[in-house]
């Protein structure tokens, strides 16, 4: 499966054919030395190449030695990248791109990869373009000029494709397709009647090669570094920790960014260009059988045995069957089942899946990742800025308080409002926790006039929130409504020391919620001077 689908990303990347079988081999080697996934199959994959083609057509022009050696820095950088956040424990970064985003990009890149090929398909000519509607107002314009027996072999290919992999899903379809198309060109002679085939294919091995590193390529490139990081880990990690779960297995995310930052240095420097896990192969070497990363050092043996005596038998390989290799590989990118899941679970993620498939489809795959990564943070943020918040009733007969939207049963005391908040408090939604205790302590007509802010929720808060809540201190002061507070976890409470609030709060701080209430009922007595004892404090201070 890897040596046909190896030579179609590296066709969908501007590359030589060559140059995807460099990069299926001694990376596998490298991530089989270093990684934690027994069944992840590095190589190749087609979001990768698409970003590795964006990056370069602007710079060089395809199939030239600066084109080529330029594939081979951008991996290099991308490795580099990899080690990086891998030795600096940085893993986390690639956190800011959510599941749902993640989904949304995949599926428009999905689409752009798959129309990027159609003119393999139509056997027509079309000239670069920076963004999907152009690349369709080509391919519309181009109807005309379609090559009906070029047409007929990649329709044959996709439809092979799809039958195989419904009826016979143990055999391996890119291959079957490969070899059929290949003898259906050579014994009809089809590349005599305009057929574009690979053509030639070297036989040499992969050697080392530092590439050009002048010329401020590396500033050109880096960027594109960063994206392609990025995302070909999160497909890396996503497919390694499905199969980690199916097998009781734990994959280390900083060691998986060590052995793919050393598997794209490895392809930097042996002629290749930016790989990672693909879902794919790893899907065809689980059911193969593969237990051990041994599985990827047989599959590079095999692979280095092809490009040294069987590329000969690729030069009548049409392009039309590479192009529906990659159309039916992308196909599944388009995760409906999963955006459904998503919508099931949460809708409002769908914000965020929506915005990362129109921007990548209509700004291009490097903007519209950008774009991605912003509304990830901006959906953070919004849920952040206007947290989850709950009005508080005794459940009756107990010591317990509960939300009372959840458990309408719940008794309220008159003239106390319990209220807590589920969220940090910070200075992203300061204000609006501000605005909330104002408005609560004003709906507070009767004795004895007291707000209780339950802080269970709360397990963190910063210098803007710290300020926040002596504001609201300083407001309620010259009111007639006293503020509690009850259940404060120990980091925020150290940090209430520090601004100086624990000791103004004095004996308005409580355990509990019901502790809080009964003493302002003063149905209790005073909580003991022993604050530890109260199960206020852990420490002595």
């Amino acid at each position: 499966m890897l040596v046909p689908q190896g030579m179609a990303y590296a066709l969908l990347a501007g590359l030589p054919p060559e140059i995807g079988l460099y990069a299926s081999t001694l990376p596998l080697l490298a991530y089989a030395l270093l990684g934690t996934s027994r069944q992840l199959a590095v190589g190749p994959v087609a979001i990768v190449s698409l970003l590795t083609a964006s990056a370069l057509a602007p710079l060089y022009e395809q199939g030239t030695a600066g084109y080529i050696s330029a594939a081979a820095l951008l991996a290099l950088l991308v490795g580099v990248v990899h080690l990086v956040l891998g030795f600096g424990r940085l893993g986390f970064i690639v956190n800011f791109l959510s599941h749902s985003v993640l989904v949304g990009f995949t599926a428009a890149a999905a689409i752009i990869i798959g129309f990027s090929q159609v003119k393999h398909l139509l056997g027509v000519s079309l000239p670069r373009t920076d963004h999907f509607h152009e690349t369709v107002r080509e391919i519309v314009t181009a109807l005309d000029q379609i090559h009906s027996t070029t047409l007929a072999l990649g329709a044959g290919s996709v439809a092979l494709l799809l039958v195989l992999k419904r009826v016979a899903r143990r055999v391996p379809g890119a291959l079957v397709v490969v070899v059929a198309a290949t003898l259906i060109v050579t014994i009809a002679d089809l590349t005599s009647k305009g057929v574009a085939t690979v053509g030639s294919i070297p036989d040499s091995l992969p050697m080392f090669a530092l590439p050009d590193l002048g010329g401020g390529a590396i500033a050109d490139l880096l960027p594109t570094a960063l994206v392609i990081t990025l995302v070909g880990f999160m497909e890396s990690i996503a497919v390694a920790k499905v199969y980690a779960r199916r097998h009781r297995y734990d994959v280390e995310a900083n060691r998986e960014l060590v052995a793919l930052g050393a598997s794209n240095v490895t392809a930097g420097l042996f002629g290749g260009y930016p790989v990672t896990g693909g879902f794919s192969r790893t899907a065809v070497n689980d059911s193969a059988g593969a237990k051990t990363p041994l599985a990827s050092v047989i599959t590079a043996a095999i692979v280095l045995i092809t490009i040294a005596l069987l590329t000969p038998l690729f030069e009548n390989l049409p392009k039309a069957a590479l192009g529906a290799i990659i159309i039916v590989a992308v196909v599944n990118l388009v995760d409906i089942a999963e955006m459904r899941h998503i919508a099931a679970v949460k809708r409002t993620d769908l914000v965020g899946l929506s915005v990362a498939f129109f921007a990548t489809l209509i700004l291009g795959i490097e903007v519209g990742i950008a774009v991605a990564v912003v509304a990830s943070m901006l959906v953070v943020f919004a849920r952040m800025s206007k947290p989850h918040t709950a009005v508080l009733g005794r459940i009756p007969g107990t010591t317990s308080w509960r939300n009372l939207e959840r458990f309408p049963d719940a008794e309220t005391i008159s003239g106390i409002d319990v209220i807590r908040i589920d969220a940090a408090l910070s200075f992203v939604n300061a204000q609006h926790v501000k605005r909330l205790l104002g408005d609560r302590a004003a709906r507070l007509v009767d004795e004895p006039r007291a707000l209780v802010l339950d802080c269970s929720g709360i397990n963190d808060i910063d210098a803007t929130g710290a300020e926040t809540l002596a504001e609201v201190l300083t407001d309620l002061d010259e009111s007639p409504v006293v503020l509690h507070l009850c259940d404060v976890k120990g980091p925020v409470r150290d940090v209430l020391r520090r601004a100086g609030l624990w000791d103004r709060l004095n004996d308005r701080i409580h355990a509990t919620a019901h502790q809080a209430a009964e003493f302002i009922t003063g149905s209790a007595e005073p909580a003991p001077g022993d604050l530890r004892a109260a199960g206020l404090q852990e420490r002595d201070v």
